[in-house]
């Protein structure tokens, strides 16, 4: 599928997607490195720390998984592919750890293959990126079981 690289990520919830619960619909990707010993993590802009690339599911999007290759080019600045459907992760957050910037979610994530780092993306100045293996990946990815959970669900070497 090929991608539409924006030189601008999209901002704001506007055309956000929710599911029957009113639960935010968030699609994110599992980046691997060929040989399927590495994941591809970025800076978190709120919390600090490492995160998967994830964003909100839009309306003008036909599938979560172009949802989740678009968030992959804006905040990771890869072009990619999916290989394989990881399903859907309920939320898992403690009540008190929602917020109205942060709100009830559920996450769509697809294991992608890397078809191109780019050296300039659309939050470049906002995230740094980083090649992990599993442990430090699984260490960085401690305080968030949903994105944790879709790293164990991957093909990645553990």
């Amino acid at each position: 599928m090929a991608q539409n690289l924006a030189t601008t990520a999209r901002t704001g919830r506007d055309n956000q997607r929710y599911g029957a619960q009113g639960e935010r619909l968030v699609a994110g990707v599992v980046p691997l490195s060929n040989d399927k010993t590495k994941v591809l993590l970025i800076q978190s802009t709120r919390r600090g720390g490492w995160v998967l690339p994830k964003g909100g599911w839009e309306t003008d999007e036909g599938t979560a998984q172009e949802a989740a290759c678009r968030e992959a080019w804006e905040e990771a600045g890869i072009v990619c592919t999916v290989v394989r459907d990881l399903g859907t992760i309920p939320e898992m957050r403690a009540a008190q750890e929602l917020t109205d910037k942060a709100p009830k979610a559920a996450y769509q994530f697809y294991e992608v293959r890397v078809d191109r780092e780019a050296s300039e993306w659309p939050e470049k100045d906002k995230r740094g990126r980083q090649w992990m293996s599993y442990q430090q990946a699984k260490l960085s990815l401690q305080t968030r079981p949903e994105l944790l959970e879709a790293l164990n669900r991957s093909t990645i070497t553990k």
